[in-house]
């Protein structure tokens, strides 16, 4: 079966356009003449075009949550909502909503018209949407996924915002230091090298470093990006022992992250009407850690055969369990995960802005030694010149 994008008429004269599946087009326009429909234009739609999506298109997706929850608050029928969100977007986005438009038409629920694009709405998105539309609540389980998303991703924004300055300078450092050892520094101790005198230890030193970049400089570059290489193949291979080691990093910068993780999304996925055993198995997923994703699946096998939560967890901080040990106890747990989490997110802000501030300074401090290092490699052997011609 292909996908077709047609273009046509109602009987009462409106234009409407969608995505219809056939085996051709002229399969595809016998079924839109039996739904009541002239074609007007018929087009097959190549696969790849549904999955070239980056990560500017996908930022879109908390905003077109957010109109589609405002809509059907304000008593937007679902089918209307839909075109009027694909009539409001352009491009990718107004193919995607076309399609699901057509198959919500068609007789299928909204989760099950988002599952044929996985790449663009997660599994726990789809089934929050799901346990929506069974209680009758999709437009305010939509309102609590669109604030979910635009959070998420204003925490990647601040993130990347604050790793600018210091990415910037390490690799401003690095291409200064790679031209002044491959370029600058051979032709000033040439000087000193083409002499019979008797050098200082940290100008030979200089010397045998600038002699490795001249000789071996292309050599670096090759190393570090078969070092690179050889990580991705590591990580995929080793990806539950990294990822445990990534946990034991000092600073609790990374783990904060991971249990902010854990608590916003267990919480969302609750409060949107998730059963317990899939909100863990979602949650898992959404961790982006091996080793905390087989922790909360080996958790959540437990939880199936009767044990509490905070019990069934291991390896997570003893605050976290007892957090969710008396949620679980007094009945508010989605209250106090959605606490935890905005706890969490705090904490990590603050660690992540205060390891940064940390680092600036540190990369400055590396390369005054670094210049301090070449100028007293030049100038010692000047000051012995100057004291033999005395």
């Amino acid at each position: 079966m292909s996908k077709f994008h047609y273009k046509a008429y109602r009987q009462d004269g409106v234009e409407v356009n969608g995505i219809l599946e056939a085996e051709d087009a002229k399969e595809a326009v016998i079924r839109l003449k039996e739904q009541g429909l002239f074609p007007k234009n018929v087009k097959k739609v190549t696969p790849h075009k549904w999955y070239k999506w980056n990560r500017t298109d996908i930022s879109l997706l908390p905003q077109i949550t957010a109109q589609l929850s405002t809509l059907l608050s304000a008593g937007v029928p679902l089918m209307e909502a839909l075109n009027s969100l694909k009539k409001e977007n352009k491009g990718k986005w107004q193919e995607v909503l076309a399609n699901i438009e057509t198959k919500v038409a068609e007789g299928s629920s909204l989760a099950k018209a988002l599952e044929i694009y996985p790449e663009i709405f997660p599994e726990f998105y789809i089934n929050m949407v799901a346990a929506g539309e069974s209680s009758g609540t999709l437009d305010q389980i939509l309102a609590k996924l669109a604030d979910f998303l635009e959070e998420k991703e204003n925490l990647k924004t601040r993130v990347k915002m604050a790793m600018i300055y210091p990415s910037f300078t390490i690799c401003v450092s690095f291409i200064v230091l790679f031209l002044l050892f491959s370029l600058v520094v051979p032709k000033i101790v040439k000087i000193f090298a083409d002499t019979k005198a008797a050098l200082p230890l940290v100008t030979v030193v200089l010397i045998k470093i600038s002699h490795f970049f001249q000789t071996y400089g292309w050599f670096v570059f090759v190393a570090l990006f078969v070092f690179a290489y050889s990580l991705r193949k590591v990580k995929k291979a080793k990806a539950i022992w990294l990822d445990k080691l990534w946990l034991k990093i000092p600073g609790d910068v990374i783990q904060s992250l991971y249990w902010a993780r854990l608590t916003r999304i267990f919480g969302l996925l609750l409060e949107g009407g998730v059963p317990v055993l899939k909100a863990l198995e979602l949650t898992s997923k959404s961790l982006g850690n091996k080793y905390l994703e087989n922790k909360v699946l080996e958790a959540t096998q437990k939880v199936a055969e009767g044990s509490k939560i905070s019990l069934a967890l291991t390896d997570f901080p003893p605050v976290l369990l007892q957090l969710i040990a008396t949620g679980e106890k007094s009945g508010h747990l989605v209250d106090i995960l959605k606490k935890a989490a905005d706890s969490y997110e705090e904490a990590f802000s603050k660690k992540i802005q205060k390891t940064l501030t940390l680092l600036e300074p540190t990369i400055i401090l590396v390369m005054g030694m670094i210049v301090g290092f070449i100028v007293m490699a030049i100038l010692l052997p000047i000051f012995q010149l100057n004291q033999l011609i005395k």
